[in-house]
Protein backbone atom coordinates (compact mmCIF):
# COMPACT_ATOMS: atom_id res chain seq x y z
CA UNK A 1 0.00 0.00 0.00
CA UNK A 2 1.52 3.48 -0.95
CA UNK A 3 2.15 5.42 1.84
CA UNK A 4 0.97 9.50 2.48
CA UNK A 5 3.25 11.53 1.28
CA UNK A 6 4.36 13.07 4.33
CA UNK A 7 7.15 11.19 6.43
CA UNK A 8 5.72 8.32 7.67
CA UNK A 9 6.40 8.83 11.28
CA UNK A 10 5.45 12.16 10.75
CA UNK A 11 2.60 11.82 9.43
CA UNK A 12 1.36 9.78 12.32
CA UNK A 13 2.95 11.88 15.08
CA UNK A 14 0.62 14.42 15.64
CA UNK A 15 -0.31 12.77 18.84
CA UNK A 16 0.66 15.59 20.53
CA UNK A 17 -0.82 17.61 23.60
CA UNK A 18 -0.24 21.19 25.46
CA UNK A 19 -0.03 21.37 28.91
CA UNK A 20 -1.47 24.41 30.69
CA UNK A 21 1.69 25.60 31.52
CA UNK A 22 4.89 26.00 29.11
CA UNK A 23 8.26 24.20 30.90
CA UNK A 24 11.82 26.58 29.96
CA UNK A 25 13.39 24.68 27.27
CA UNK A 26 16.51 22.38 28.40
CA UNK A 27 19.43 24.04 26.35
CA UNK A 28 20.12 20.49 24.28
CA UNK A 29 16.34 20.26 23.61
CA UNK A 30 17.04 23.63 21.72
CA UNK A 31 19.82 22.94 20.63
CA UNK A 32 18.32 19.43 19.22
CA UNK A 33 15.03 21.15 17.80
CA UNK A 34 16.78 23.05 15.80
CA UNK A 35 18.26 20.34 14.10
CA UNK A 36 14.59 19.17 13.78
CA UNK A 37 12.98 22.12 12.40
CA UNK A 38 15.50 22.04 9.38
CA UNK A 39 13.49 18.71 8.50
CA UNK A 40 10.66 19.63 9.44
CA UNK A 41 10.92 23.11 6.84
CA UNK A 42 11.97 20.83 3.79
CA UNK A 43 9.64 18.28 3.80
CA UNK A 44 6.63 20.36 4.70
CA UNK A 45 6.68 21.36 0.97
CA UNK A 46 5.31 18.33 0.00
CA UNK A 47 2.73 17.54 2.38
CA UNK A 48 1.72 21.03 4.23
CA UNK A 49 -1.44 20.40 5.49
CA UNK A 50 0.20 17.44 7.88
CA UNK A 51 3.10 19.56 9.52
CA UNK A 52 0.66 22.83 9.51
CA UNK A 53 -1.30 21.07 11.93
CA UNK A 54 2.12 20.06 13.83
CA UNK A 55 2.32 23.76 14.40
CA UNK A 56 4.94 24.30 11.36
CA UNK A 57 4.48 27.78 10.36
CA UNK A 58 4.22 29.21 7.07
CA UNK A 59 1.59 26.63 5.72
CA UNK A 60 -1.93 26.81 6.55
CA UNK A 61 -2.73 28.33 3.05
CA UNK A 62 0.02 25.55 0.92
CA UNK A 63 -1.54 22.11 -0.41
CA UNK A 64 -0.40 18.94 -0.61
CA UNK A 65 2.24 18.73 -3.92
CA UNK A 66 1.46 15.78 -6.45
CA UNK A 67 2.61 17.94 -9.22
CA UNK A 68 4.87 15.60 -11.73
CA UNK A 69 8.13 14.00 -10.54
CA UNK A 70 6.48 14.17 -6.81
CA UNK A 71 8.69 10.93 -6.02
CA UNK A 72 12.04 11.40 -6.40
CA UNK A 73 12.01 15.52 -6.08
CA UNK A 74 10.93 13.92 -2.16
CA UNK A 75 13.66 11.41 -2.29
CA UNK A 76 16.43 14.71 -3.08
CA UNK A 77 15.29 16.47 -0.48
CA UNK A 78 15.64 13.31 1.96
CA UNK A 79 18.99 12.60 0.55
CA UNK A 80 20.53 16.22 1.03
CA UNK A 81 18.59 16.18 4.83
CA UNK A 82 20.59 13.02 5.07
CA UNK A 83 24.01 13.94 4.43
CA UNK A 84 23.57 17.37 6.46
CA UNK A 85 22.31 15.13 9.62
CA UNK A 86 25.44 13.02 9.24
CA UNK A 87 27.45 15.76 8.94
CA UNK A 88 25.78 17.23 12.22
CA UNK A 89 26.79 14.31 14.40
CA UNK A 90 29.94 13.76 13.26
CA UNK A 91 30.47 17.39 15.38
CA UNK A 92 28.07 16.79 18.19
CA UNK A 93 29.27 15.89 21.49
CA UNK A 94 26.04 16.58 23.55
CA UNK A 95 24.61 12.54 24.20
CA UNK A 96 21.11 13.59 23.83
CA UNK A 97 21.57 15.54 21.07
CA UNK A 98 23.43 12.61 19.67
CA UNK A 99 20.51 10.48 20.27
CA UNK A 100 17.90 13.16 18.58
CA UNK A 101 19.98 13.28 15.54
CA UNK A 102 20.42 9.32 15.05
CA UNK A 103 16.54 9.23 15.74
CA UNK A 104 16.35 11.57 12.74
CA UNK A 105 19.11 10.07 10.53
CA UNK A 106 17.01 6.67 10.58
CA UNK A 107 13.55 8.27 10.31
CA UNK A 108 15.48 9.52 6.89
CA UNK A 109 16.84 6.88 5.79
CA UNK A 110 13.52 4.73 6.63
CA UNK A 111 11.27 7.29 4.62
CA UNK A 112 13.68 6.75 1.57
CA UNK A 113 13.73 2.98 1.74
CA UNK A 114 9.76 3.28 2.23
CA UNK A 115 9.41 5.62 -1.05
CA UNK A 116 11.58 2.94 -2.90
CA UNK A 117 10.01 0.02 -2.02
CA UNK A 118 6.45 1.63 -2.75
CA UNK A 119 7.36 2.47 -6.02
CA UNK A 120 8.77 -0.90 -6.90
CA UNK A 121 5.58 -2.67 -5.98
CA UNK A 122 2.71 -0.12 -5.86
CA UNK A 123 0.66 2.15 -8.70
CA UNK A 124 0.26 5.50 -6.79
CA UNK A 125 -3.52 5.75 -6.05
CA UNK A 126 -5.04 8.50 -4.40
CA UNK A 127 -8.37 8.75 -2.00
CA UNK A 128 -8.78 12.50 -3.15
CA UNK A 129 -11.33 13.37 -1.08
CA UNK A 130 -10.05 11.83 2.16
CA UNK A 131 -7.11 14.24 1.72
CA UNK A 132 -8.71 17.26 0.87
CA UNK A 133 -11.21 16.49 3.98
CA UNK A 134 -8.62 16.77 6.31
CA UNK A 135 -6.33 19.64 4.61
CA UNK A 136 -10.09 21.63 5.45
CA UNK A 137 -10.98 19.63 9.03
CA UNK A 138 -7.37 20.79 10.29
CA UNK A 139 -8.01 24.40 9.86
CA UNK A 140 -11.89 24.54 10.84
CA UNK A 141 -11.73 23.53 14.14
CA UNK A 142 -13.13 24.21 17.30
CA UNK A 143 -9.28 24.96 18.84
CA UNK A 144 -7.99 26.98 15.77
CA UNK A 145 -7.68 30.91 16.10
CA UNK A 146 -10.02 32.70 13.38
CA UNK A 147 -7.37 33.64 11.26
CA UNK A 148 -6.15 30.42 10.75
CA UNK A 149 -9.56 29.29 9.89
CA UNK A 150 -9.48 31.92 7.12
CA UNK A 151 -6.79 30.08 5.29
CA UNK A 152 -9.22 27.12 4.55
CA UNK A 153 -10.73 28.56 2.14
CA UNK A 154 -7.15 29.81 0.17
CA UNK A 155 -6.49 25.75 0.18
CA UNK A 156 -9.89 25.55 -0.83
CA UNK A 157 -9.40 27.37 -3.76
CA UNK A 158 -6.10 25.98 -4.56
CA UNK A 159 -7.48 22.27 -4.44
CA UNK A 160 -9.99 23.46 -6.98
CA UNK A 161 -7.49 24.61 -9.08
CA UNK A 162 -9.23 28.16 -8.81
CA UNK A 163 -5.67 30.62 -8.08
CA UNK A 164 -3.43 31.27 -10.92
CA UNK A 165 -0.31 28.69 -10.75
CA UNK A 166 -2.63 25.24 -9.65
CA UNK A 167 -4.40 23.01 -11.00
CA UNK A 168 -7.34 20.77 -9.77
CA UNK A 169 -5.54 18.00 -7.74
CA UNK A 170 -7.73 15.77 -8.56
CA UNK A 171 -6.21 16.37 -12.28
CA UNK A 172 -2.45 15.85 -10.56
CA UNK A 173 -3.65 12.84 -8.71
CA UNK A 174 -5.20 11.05 -11.85
CA UNK A 175 -2.15 12.30 -14.48
CA UNK A 176 0.17 10.70 -11.52
CA UNK A 177 -1.73 7.62 -11.61
CA UNK A 178 -1.99 6.96 -15.30
CA UNK A 179 1.59 7.98 -15.56
CA UNK A 180 2.28 5.00 -13.54
CA UNK A 181 -0.15 2.65 -15.20
CA UNK A 182 2.01 2.68 -18.13
CA UNK A 183 4.96 1.07 -16.36
CA UNK A 184 4.21 -3.00 -15.95
CA UNK A 185 4.18 -4.93 -13.30
CA UNK A 186 2.71 -2.32 -10.63
CA UNK A 187 -0.05 -3.60 -8.22
CA UNK A 188 -3.43 -2.28 -8.31
CA UNK A 189 -4.92 -1.04 -4.98
CA UNK A 190 -7.16 -3.79 -3.92
CA UNK A 191 -10.76 -4.20 -4.26
CA UNK A 192 -11.90 -3.66 -1.56
CA UNK A 193 -10.14 -0.33 -0.52
CA UNK A 194 -11.43 1.12 -3.47
CA UNK A 195 -15.15 0.00 -2.74
CA UNK A 196 -14.88 1.54 0.77
CA UNK A 197 -12.89 4.71 -0.45
CA UNK A 198 -16.02 5.05 -3.29
CA UNK A 199 -18.55 4.62 -0.41
CA UNK A 200 -17.04 7.19 1.61
CA UNK A 201 -16.81 9.82 -1.02
CA UNK A 202 -19.88 11.31 -0.33
CA UNK A 203 -19.60 12.04 3.68
CA UNK A 204 -16.41 13.50 2.78
CA UNK A 205 -17.43 15.68 0.27
CA UNK A 206 -20.53 16.83 2.08
CA UNK A 207 -18.67 17.16 5.43
CA UNK A 208 -16.70 19.96 3.59
CA UNK A 209 -19.84 21.57 2.94
CA UNK A 210 -20.80 21.37 6.66
CA UNK A 211 -17.46 22.60 7.81
CA UNK A 212 -17.76 26.02 5.92
CA UNK A 213 -20.89 25.69 7.36
CA UNK A 214 -20.48 25.52 10.53
CA UNK A 215 -17.64 28.22 10.95
CA UNK A 216 -19.08 30.64 8.82
CA UNK A 217 -16.37 31.00 6.25
CA UNK A 218 -18.31 33.33 3.97
CA UNK A 219 -17.09 33.14 -0.61
CA UNK A 220 -16.33 29.60 -0.31
CA UNK A 221 -19.13 28.42 -2.57
CA UNK A 222 -18.19 28.55 -6.26
CA UNK A 223 -14.87 27.10 -5.22
CA UNK A 224 -16.74 24.19 -3.50
CA UNK A 225 -19.35 23.49 -6.14
CA UNK A 226 -15.83 23.28 -8.58
CA UNK A 227 -14.63 20.99 -6.41
CA UNK A 228 -17.26 19.37 -6.02
CA UNK A 229 -17.51 18.66 -9.68
CA UNK A 230 -13.90 17.45 -9.72
CA UNK A 231 -14.22 15.09 -7.15
CA UNK A 232 -17.40 13.49 -9.18
CA UNK A 233 -14.93 13.35 -12.14
CA UNK A 234 -12.84 11.23 -10.08
CA UNK A 235 -15.01 8.97 -9.21
CA UNK A 236 -15.64 8.26 -12.42
CA UNK A 237 -11.82 7.57 -13.32
CA UNK A 238 -11.63 5.61 -10.26
CA UNK A 239 -14.53 3.21 -11.11
CA UNK A 240 -13.91 2.94 -15.23
CA UNK A 241 -10.14 2.52 -14.88
CA UNK A 242 -8.66 1.59 -11.27
CA UNK A 243 -11.74 -0.43 -10.02
CA UNK A 244 -11.97 -3.19 -12.90
CA UNK A 245 -8.00 -4.00 -12.72
CA UNK A 246 -8.46 -3.79 -8.85
CA UNK A 247 -6.73 -6.84 -7.69
CA UNK A 248 -8.44 -9.24 -5.49
CA UNK A 249 -5.89 -9.94 -3.54
CA UNK A 250 -5.11 -7.56 -0.86
CA UNK A 251 -1.61 -9.12 0.48
CA UNK A 252 1.08 -7.16 0.51
CA UNK A 253 4.55 -8.17 -1.28
CA UNK A 254 6.41 -9.49 2.10
CA UNK A 255 9.35 -6.77 1.46
CA UNK A 256 6.62 -3.90 2.04
CA UNK A 257 4.82 -5.77 4.70
CA UNK A 258 7.85 -6.46 6.77
CA UNK A 259 8.81 -2.75 6.19
CA UNK A 260 5.83 -1.90 7.89
CA UNK A 261 6.28 -3.85 10.92
CA UNK A 262 9.50 -2.18 11.25
CA UNK A 263 7.40 1.11 10.97
CA UNK A 264 5.09 0.25 12.93
CA UNK A 265 8.15 -0.92 16.00
CA UNK A 266 7.19 -4.52 15.62
CA UNK A 267 10.35 -6.29 15.58
CA UNK A 268 9.71 -9.91 16.11
CA UNK A 269 9.29 -11.88 13.26
CA UNK A 270 5.93 -12.61 12.87
CA UNK A 271 5.96 -16.10 13.26
CA UNK A 272 6.92 -15.78 17.30
CA UNK A 273 4.14 -12.60 17.26
CA UNK A 274 1.32 -15.29 16.14
CA UNK A 275 2.75 -17.90 18.61
CA UNK A 276 2.68 -15.44 21.33
CA UNK A 277 -1.05 -13.91 20.08
CA UNK A 278 -2.29 -17.23 20.21
CA UNK A 279 -1.13 -17.82 23.60
CA UNK A 280 -2.53 -15.06 25.34
CA UNK A 281 -6.38 -14.75 23.60
CA UNK A 282 -6.55 -18.31 24.94
CA UNK A 283 -5.49 -17.37 28.32
CA UNK A 284 -7.45 -14.55 28.16
CA UNK A 285 -10.72 -16.36 26.94
CA UNK A 286 -9.89 -18.05 29.92
CA UNK A 287 -9.56 -15.57 32.11
CA UNK A 288 -13.20 -14.07 30.76
CA UNK A 289 -14.73 -17.43 31.05
CA UNK A 290 -14.28 -16.61 34.84
CA UNK A 291 -15.32 -13.51 35.36
CA UNK A 292 -18.54 -13.68 33.36
CA UNK A 293 -20.16 -15.62 35.67
CA UNK A 294 -19.57 -12.94 38.73
CA UNK A 295 -20.68 -10.82 36.49
CA UNK A 296 -24.15 -12.28 35.49
CA UNK A 297 -24.37 -12.56 39.11
CA UNK A 298 -24.27 -9.27 39.81
CA UNK A 299 -26.61 -8.49 37.03
CA UNK A 300 -28.66 -10.88 37.36
CA UNK A 301 -28.25 -12.83 34.04
CA UNK A 302 -29.37 -15.93 33.77
CA UNK A 303 -26.49 -16.60 31.09
CA UNK A 304 -22.79 -17.24 32.41
CA UNK A 305 -21.18 -18.18 29.18
CA UNK A 306 -18.55 -15.03 28.53
CA UNK A 307 -19.81 -14.52 25.16
CA UNK A 308 -23.71 -14.27 26.45
CA UNK A 309 -22.53 -12.09 29.21
CA UNK A 310 -21.22 -9.04 26.59
CA UNK A 311 -24.34 -9.19 24.44
CA UNK A 312 -26.33 -8.97 27.50
CA UNK A 313 -24.35 -5.91 28.56
CA UNK A 314 -24.71 -4.10 25.15
CA UNK A 315 -28.50 -4.30 25.34
CA UNK A 316 -27.83 -1.31 27.66
CA UNK A 317 -27.21 1.44 25.27
CA UNK A 318 -26.99 4.38 25.73
CA UNK A 319 -28.95 7.22 23.80
CA UNK A 320 -27.00 10.13 21.78
CA UNK A 321 -27.26 12.76 24.55
CA UNK A 322 -26.46 10.81 27.32
CA UNK A 323 -23.32 9.31 25.73
CA UNK A 324 -21.19 12.32 26.89
CA UNK A 325 -21.86 12.43 30.27
CA UNK A 326 -21.74 9.15 30.83
CA UNK A 327 -17.91 8.90 29.53
CA UNK A 328 -17.69 12.32 31.36
CA UNK A 329 -18.67 10.35 34.71
CA UNK A 330 -16.49 7.60 33.98
CA UNK A 331 -13.40 9.50 33.49
CA UNK A 332 -14.31 11.64 36.73
CA UNK A 333 -14.22 7.85 38.41
CA UNK A 334 -11.03 6.83 36.31
CA UNK A 335 -9.31 10.07 37.89
CA UNK A 336 -10.25 9.31 41.34
CA UNK A 337 -8.83 5.63 40.80
CA UNK A 338 -5.42 7.30 39.55
CA UNK A 339 -4.95 9.57 42.24
CA UNK A 340 -6.12 7.17 45.07
CA UNK A 341 -3.92 3.90 43.86
CA UNK A 342 -1.18 6.18 42.93
CA UNK A 343 -0.87 5.00 39.27
CA UNK A 344 0.33 8.13 37.56
CA UNK A 345 0.59 12.10 38.15
CA UNK A 346 -2.67 14.06 36.82
CA UNK A 347 -2.49 17.46 35.45
CA UNK A 348 -4.97 19.69 36.92
CA UNK A 349 -6.81 20.63 33.35
CA UNK A 350 -9.52 18.98 32.83
CA UNK A 351 -9.52 16.40 29.76
CA UNK A 352 -12.04 16.68 26.71
CA UNK A 353 -14.38 13.97 24.63
CA UNK A 354 -17.10 14.75 21.86
CA UNK A 355 -18.67 12.45 19.20
CA UNK A 356 -17.34 12.43 16.01
CA UNK A 357 -19.41 13.41 12.56
CA UNK A 358 -19.98 11.23 9.59
CA UNK A 359 -16.66 12.53 7.72
CA UNK A 360 -14.57 11.87 10.68
CA UNK A 361 -16.52 8.35 10.71
CA UNK A 362 -15.84 7.77 7.43
CA UNK A 363 -11.81 9.49 8.29
CA UNK A 364 -11.75 6.94 11.24
CA UNK A 365 -14.16 4.73 12.39
CA UNK A 366 -12.94 3.67 15.68
CA UNK A 367 -12.22 5.72 18.80
CA UNK A 368 -9.54 7.60 18.60
CA UNK A 369 -7.70 10.41 20.02
CA UNK A 370 -7.71 13.55 17.31
CA UNK A 371 -4.65 15.98 18.71
CA UNK A 372 -3.10 19.46 18.47
CA UNK A 373 -0.34 20.73 16.80
CA UNK A 374 2.62 20.38 18.91
CA UNK A 375 5.07 22.81 17.97
CA UNK A 376 4.18 26.31 18.97
CA UNK A 377 1.06 24.92 20.93
CA UNK A 378 -0.86 27.89 22.56
CA UNK A 379 -3.19 25.54 24.70
CA UNK A 380 -5.30 23.75 22.53
CA UNK A 381 -5.82 20.11 23.87
CA UNK A 382 -6.47 16.72 21.76
CA UNK A 383 -10.02 15.42 21.97
CA UNK A 384 -10.77 11.97 22.16
CA UNK A 385 -13.42 11.00 19.88
CA UNK A 386 -16.15 8.50 19.80
CA UNK A 387 -17.56 7.65 16.17
CA UNK A 388 -20.93 6.42 16.86
CA UNK A 389 -21.93 4.90 13.38
CA UNK A 390 -20.28 3.52 10.63
CA UNK A 391 -21.19 5.24 7.34
CA UNK A 392 -21.64 3.77 4.11
CA UNK A 393 -23.41 4.20 0.61
CA UNK A 394 -27.07 5.14 0.68
CA UNK A 395 -28.62 2.02 0.98
CA UNK A 396 -25.51 -0.20 1.38
CA UNK A 397 -25.37 -2.61 4.18
CA UNK A 398 -22.91 -0.59 5.69
CA UNK A 399 -25.73 2.48 5.97
CA UNK A 400 -27.52 0.64 8.29
CA UNK A 401 -24.71 -1.04 10.66
CA UNK A 402 -24.71 0.27 13.72
CA UNK A 403 -21.55 0.19 16.37
CA UNK A 404 -22.84 -1.30 20.00
CA UNK A 405 -19.24 -1.92 21.26
CA UNK A 406 -18.98 1.97 22.83
CA UNK A 407 -22.26 3.61 23.86
CA UNK A 408 -22.90 1.10 27.17
CA UNK A 409 -21.73 1.47 30.15
CA UNK A 410 -19.52 -1.61 30.53
CA UNK A 411 -17.40 0.34 27.31
CA UNK A 412 -16.68 3.54 28.89
CA UNK A 413 -14.10 1.96 31.82
CA UNK A 414 -11.93 0.68 29.59
CA UNK A 415 -11.70 3.22 26.44
CA UNK A 416 -11.81 6.24 28.76
CA UNK A 417 -8.38 4.80 30.30
CA UNK A 418 -7.09 4.15 26.79
CA UNK A 419 -7.72 7.36 24.91
CA UNK A 420 -8.20 9.84 27.78
CA UNK A 421 -6.42 9.10 31.21
CA UNK A 422 -4.07 7.15 32.23
CA UNK A 423 -3.78 6.31 28.13
CA UNK A 424 -2.91 8.61 25.15
CA UNK A 425 -4.18 12.30 26.24
CA UNK A 426 -1.80 12.30 29.45
CA UNK A 427 0.77 10.50 27.04
CA UNK A 428 0.96 13.32 24.90
CA UNK A 429 0.68 16.14 27.32
CA UNK A 430 3.65 14.81 29.53
CA UNK A 431 5.65 15.07 26.30
CA UNK A 432 5.01 18.43 26.30
CA UNK A 433 4.87 19.09 30.11
CA UNK A 434 8.95 17.52 30.19
CA UNK A 435 10.04 20.19 27.62
CA UNK A 436 10.57 16.46 25.20
CA UNK A 437 12.44 17.33 22.05
CA UNK A 438 11.33 17.60 18.92
CA UNK A 439 12.77 14.68 17.44
CA UNK A 440 11.64 12.69 20.43
CA UNK A 441 8.05 13.78 19.87
CA UNK A 442 7.43 13.40 16.37
CA UNK A 443 10.82 11.24 15.03
CA UNK A 444 10.74 8.49 17.33
CA UNK A 445 6.94 8.23 17.06
CA UNK A 446 5.54 4.45 16.39
CA UNK A 447 2.44 2.51 16.99
CA UNK A 448 4.60 0.50 19.41
CA UNK A 449 5.56 2.85 21.78
CA UNK A 450 1.95 4.85 21.92
CA UNK A 451 -0.22 1.94 21.45
CA UNK A 452 1.43 -0.05 23.46
CA UNK A 453 1.15 2.64 26.79
CA UNK A 454 -2.58 2.68 26.23
CA UNK A 455 -3.27 -0.47 26.24
CA UNK A 456 -0.57 -0.88 29.34
CA UNK A 457 -3.15 2.02 30.72
CA UNK A 458 -6.34 -0.43 30.29
CA UNK A 459 -4.41 -3.10 32.55
CA UNK A 460 -3.05 -1.02 35.50
CA UNK A 461 -6.77 0.19 35.97
CA UNK A 462 -8.32 -2.81 35.23
CA UNK A 463 -8.04 -4.02 39.04
CA UNK A 464 -10.51 -1.17 39.99
CA UNK A 465 -12.78 -0.95 38.00
CA UNK A 466 -16.82 -2.59 38.29
CA UNK A 467 -16.55 -6.26 37.20
CA UNK A 468 -18.73 -5.37 34.28
CA UNK A 469 -15.59 -3.00 32.99
CA UNK A 470 -13.33 -5.88 34.16
CA UNK A 471 -14.82 -7.86 31.44
CA UNK A 472 -15.29 -5.30 28.77
CA UNK A 473 -11.31 -4.54 29.03
CA UNK A 474 -10.47 -7.91 29.19
CA UNK A 475 -12.93 -8.21 25.89
CA UNK A 476 -10.96 -5.61 24.01
CA UNK A 477 -7.53 -6.69 25.38
CA UNK A 478 -8.74 -10.16 23.43
CA UNK A 479 -9.50 -8.07 20.44
CA UNK A 480 -5.26 -7.38 20.56
CA UNK A 481 -4.04 -10.61 21.26
CA UNK A 482 -6.74 -11.26 17.96
CA UNK A 483 -5.34 -8.23 16.04
CA UNK A 484 -1.60 -9.32 16.76
CA UNK A 485 -2.03 -13.18 14.68
CA UNK A 486 -5.17 -11.97 12.39
CA UNK A 487 -3.11 -9.03 10.58
CA UNK A 488 0.24 -11.79 9.45
CA UNK A 489 -1.98 -14.69 8.87
CA UNK A 490 -4.42 -12.51 6.40
CA UNK A 491 -1.17 -11.22 4.96
CA UNK A 492 0.63 -14.37 4.77
CA UNK A 493 -3.05 -16.30 3.20
CA UNK A 494 -3.48 -18.38 6.63
CA UNK A 495 -7.08 -16.85 6.89
CA UNK A 496 -9.21 -15.19 5.01
CA UNK A 497 -10.61 -12.00 5.55
CA UNK A 498 -14.24 -13.63 6.21
CA UNK A 499 -12.51 -16.07 8.79
CA UNK A 500 -10.80 -13.12 10.24
CA UNK A 501 -13.98 -11.89 11.20
CA UNK A 502 -15.59 -14.78 12.43
CA UNK A 503 -13.15 -14.87 15.12
CA UNK A 504 -13.78 -11.20 15.92
CA UNK A 505 -17.76 -11.71 15.93
CA UNK A 506 -17.90 -14.73 17.42
CA UNK A 507 -15.07 -15.28 19.73
CA UNK A 508 -14.17 -11.27 20.89
CA UNK A 509 -18.06 -10.20 20.00
CA UNK A 510 -16.93 -7.46 18.05
CA UNK A 511 -20.53 -6.10 16.33
CA UNK A 512 -20.50 -6.65 12.70
CA UNK A 513 -19.68 -2.43 11.92
CA UNK A 514 -16.54 -3.00 14.52
CA UNK A 515 -15.43 -6.59 12.91
CA UNK A 516 -15.42 -5.05 9.31
CA UNK A 517 -13.75 -1.93 10.64
CA UNK A 518 -10.93 -3.96 11.92
CA UNK A 519 -10.49 -6.44 8.77
CA UNK A 520 -10.43 -3.20 6.84
CA UNK A 521 -7.37 -2.12 9.29
CA UNK A 522 -5.59 -5.70 8.49
CA UNK A 523 -6.12 -5.67 4.83
CA UNK A 524 -5.69 -1.96 3.44
CA UNK A 525 -6.19 0.82 5.62
CA UNK A 526 -3.10 -0.04 7.72
CA UNK A 527 -1.27 -3.78 7.12
CA UNK A 528 1.14 -4.53 10.14
CA UNK A 529 -0.33 -1.17 12.34
CA UNK A 530 -2.69 -3.65 13.97
CA UNK A 531 -0.45 -5.69 16.10
CA UNK A 532 1.55 -2.93 17.85
CA UNK A 533 -0.57 -3.13 20.32
CA UNK A 534 -0.14 -6.14 21.58
CA UNK A 535 3.76 -5.87 20.99
CA UNK A 536 4.08 -2.73 23.09
CA UNK A 537 1.98 -3.93 25.86
CA UNK A 538 4.13 -7.42 26.21
CA UNK A 539 7.55 -4.92 25.70
CA UNK A 540 6.04 -2.62 28.66
CA UNK A 541 4.63 -5.58 30.72
CA UNK A 542 8.15 -7.19 30.91
CA UNK A 543 10.19 -3.60 31.17
CA UNK A 544 8.40 -2.87 34.06
CA UNK A 545 8.97 -6.52 35.27
CA UNK A 546 12.89 -6.63 34.83
CA UNK A 547 12.11 -2.81 37.01
CA UNK A 548 10.73 -4.40 40.11
CA UNK A 549 13.07 -7.45 40.07
CA UNK A 550 16.01 -5.02 40.30
CA UNK A 551 14.42 -2.66 42.71
CA UNK A 552 12.34 -4.94 44.77
CA UNK A 553 10.64 -2.88 47.44
CA UNK A 554 12.46 0.37 46.06
CA UNK A 555 10.22 0.44 42.96
CA UNK A 556 7.17 2.92 42.87
CA UNK A 557 4.63 2.56 40.25
CA UNK A 558 3.89 6.31 40.27
CA UNK A 559 7.49 7.35 39.84
CA UNK A 560 7.69 4.58 36.85
CA UNK A 561 4.70 5.80 35.24
CA UNK A 562 5.63 9.50 34.86
CA UNK A 563 9.15 7.95 34.50
CA UNK A 564 8.16 6.49 31.23
CA UNK A 565 5.51 9.66 30.15
CA UNK A 566 8.69 12.14 30.84
CA UNK A 567 10.59 10.25 27.92
CA UNK A 568 8.34 10.95 24.93
CA UNK A 569 7.30 8.88 22.13
CA UNK A 570 10.76 6.62 22.61
CA UNK A 571 10.81 3.19 20.50
CA UNK A 572 10.80 0.01 23.18
CA UNK A 573 14.99 -0.17 23.01
CA UNK A 574 15.52 3.54 24.03
CA UNK A 575 12.65 3.31 26.25
CA UNK A 576 14.28 0.19 27.74
CA UNK A 577 17.58 2.15 27.87
CA UNK A 578 16.62 4.96 29.85
CA UNK A 579 14.76 3.07 32.47
CA UNK A 580 17.32 0.80 33.25
CA UNK A 581 20.07 3.94 33.09
CA UNK A 582 18.16 6.37 34.59
CA UNK A 583 15.09 5.12 36.55
CA UNK A 584 16.75 1.96 38.16
CA UNK A 585 20.59 3.21 38.11
CA UNK A 586 21.83 3.15 41.30
CA UNK A 587 18.42 1.96 43.28
CA UNK A 588 18.69 -0.99 41.81
CA UNK A 589 19.63 -4.02 44.57
CA UNK A 590 20.83 -7.35 43.99
CA UNK A 591 18.15 -9.60 43.25
CA UNK A 592 17.34 -12.14 46.11
CA UNK A 593 15.94 -15.83 46.13
CA UNK A 594 12.33 -13.99 47.63
CA UNK A 595 12.59 -11.52 44.81
CA UNK A 596 12.13 -14.31 42.10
Amino acid sequence: MRKPLTVGTVALATSLVMAAEKPAVPAWVERSNQNTRIVLQSEAEFAPEFYARQGVEGFDDKIVDLKPGIFERTRAVERKLLAELESRLTKESDPLVRQDLEILIKAEKDNIKGSLINEKYELPYFNVARTVFLGQRSLLDDQIPADRQQKALVRLKRYAGQEVGYTPVTKLAEDLTRGYMKKPGLLFPAKIQVEKDLADQQFLTDGIGKLYEKYKITGYEQAYAALKQQLADYEKFIRAEILPKARRDFRLPAEEYAFNLDQYGVDMPPAQLIERAHSAFDDLQAEMATLAPLVAQQKGYSVTDYRDVIRELKKQQISGSDILPRYENTLHSIEDIVRKQRLVTLPTRPARIRLATDAESAVQPAPHMTPPRFIGNTGEQGEFVLPMNKPGAAGSKQATDKYDDFAYGAASWTLTAHEARPGHELQFDSMVEHGVSEARAIYAFNSTNVEGWGLYSEAITLPFMPPDGQLISLQLRLLRAARAFLDPELQAGKVTPEQAKKVLTDDVMLSNAFADEEVERFTFRSPGQATSYFYGYTKLMQLRADAEKLMASRFDQQKFHDFILAQGLLPPDLQRKAVMQDFVGAAASPVKATDK
